[in-house]
């Protein structure tokens, strides 16, 4: 293997993993969020889904 393609893996490897930590935290905030809503909600007089 040429050294071009170890540092294209190399890269593409980490590219992988930023991307899954995006992922992993943009979906935190969606739980922390809708943890909120659910909690807040009945006693700020908002509508709740159920």
């Amino acid at each position: 293997m040429s050294w071009v393609a170890l540092l294209v893996l190399v890269a593409a490897a980490w590219l992988a993993f930023k991307a899954v930590g995006l992922f992993v935290r943009l979906l935190l905030w969606v739980v922390v969020l809708g943890l909120a809503y659910w909690l807040l909600a009945p006693h700020l007089g908002l509508s709740v889904p159920w």
